[in-house]
């Protein structure tokens, strides 16, 4: 079996792997300023978890795709240097004249899932982690920019930091109140960009 129909096999499970690494990151975020996101998703806002997050911002995706080049290129490094002894120490592999060319495939399929698999772990509880600890400290220390406003079907208005959306809601902070507000889309008129940097 070749490298790349290994992979091939494992493509359906790799979303899946994705799917449950944007649950992780989102419970991990949110759990930091008290709320338990499952309970305000729907499933579609589980299966579109990654891709939300790949697309949240460029640099997020670049990085993601640097991960996958990563554990696909460093694998096939090993395989190359297997002759050295240290290299199958930390590797598991065995010097290629060991092993046959479908025994080293599935080798270095296997080490690009392990590869890669960690790296996108850490990779998704990093942000998760990172995101949840900076918007609790600005919360705490009120350096919170209001910059939208949000405008209700009732009429009133008001000053909002917009944390996040799904279907179903909206997870804000007002301008004045350090309480986190859910309201559901329905509630909602409209939100007005007060302040957009990149149209400036």
């Amino acid at each position: 079996m070749k490298f790349s129909e290994g992979l091939q096999k494992i493509l359906p499970f790799g979303y899946l792997f994705l799917v449950v690494m944007g649950i992780l990151k989102e419970s991990v975020f949110y759990y930091q300023i008290g709320i338990n996101i499952l309970k305000y998703s729907t499933i579609m806002d589980i299966l579109i978890s990654p891709i939300a997050t790949l697309t949240a911002h460029p640099i997020i995706l670049i990085a993601v795709i640097l991960v996958i080049v990563f554990a696909y290129a460093f694998p096939t490094y090993l395989s190359k240097q297997s002759h050295r002894k240290w290299i199958q120490k930390i590797s598991g592999l065995k010097s290629k004249n060991e092993l046959s060319n479908e025994e080293l495939s599935e080798n270095l399929t296997n080490l690009f899932i392990k590869y890669l698999t960690i790296s996108l772990l850490a990779f998704f509880l990093g942000i998760g982690i990172g995101e949840g600890i900076g918007l609790s400290k600005k919360i705490m220390n009120n350096k919170i920019m209001y910059n939208q406003k949000l405008n209700y079907s009732s009429g009133d208005s008001e000053q909002i930091y917009l944390i996040s959306s799904n279907s179903v809601y909206y997870f804000y902070l007002a301008k004045g109140n350090k309480a986190i507000k859910i309201a559901p889309i329905g509630a909602i008129k409209s939100i007005e960009l007060t302040n957009n940097k990149m149209l400036k």
